[in-house]
Order: C-alpha cells, then structure tokens, then sequence
C-alpha cells in the first residue's frame, strides 16, 4: 500500500491516528477549497474536529493512480456528508512522501458536472 492509499484508507475508515500516521511530521496538506493543514499534530486536530462535527467520508474511490519515486498522483470518486449535506465530485490528488509518510498533498476537485462538448462556443 503506498502512503497516499494509506492516507485516502484512513479517511474512510473514519480513523483519526492512522490518518496522522501517514503523514510526515512536517507534512503540508492543501485541501481543494482552500485549507492548509502544516504538521502532523494539525492535521489530527482536524481529522478529529470534522469527524467529531458529523462528517462522514462514505467512499473514496480510486480510479487512476500512479507511483514514481516518491511521487504519486491519484485521479478519485468522492462522497461524504458535512453540514448534514452529502455531496459527491470527482478530483485528483498530487503526493509527495518521504520516509513512508506524505511530505506534501494537494488535492484538486470538478467544480461543475462533467459534460462532452459538442460544437460552436458561444
């Protein structure tokens, strides 16, 4: 399992220490709509605080991923409840681990629903 499975399992899992576990000391963590988590310890605070408010991550599906080095890149489904509210998109995370832990994450998310193009723009 590499870090970044490891990390997207816990979340799942709704477990806050292995969540803290996959991740380096020092770790940056970028969330898609903005948030920046800096270190292991804030990265547990959080992982706690939205789960202790009601969030509830029901999946995390992987649907591409790739690992070079100590890169990984991971194309994903996502569904969870937050603010009694559940909601699913689709995005894309970026890794980058040293030592068996996340170093640097920056996730990504569709913002609108998918659609194929067909034609004129206007």
């Amino acid at each position: 399992m590499s870090a970044l499975t490891e990390y997207i399992d816990a979340w799942v899992a709704n477990d806050v220490d292995r969540i803290a576990a996959a991740v380096a000391e020092d770790c940056v963590i970028v969330e898609c709509y903005g948030p920046v988590y800096r270190g292991r310890d804030w990265v547990r605070r959080w992982a706690r605080e939205w789960f202790a408010a009601g969030g509830i991550v029901h999946r995390w599906k992987i649907t591409d991923h790739f690992v070079i080095a100590d890169r990984e890149a991971a194309q994903w489904f996502f569904e969870c409840t937050w603010d009694g509210t559940r909601s699913a998109f689709e995005g894309a995370t970026i890794a980058r681990s040293a030592n068996g832990g996340i170093v640097e994450l920056r996730e990504y998310q569709t913002t609108a629903p998918l659609y194929d193009w067909h034609g004129t723009w206007r």
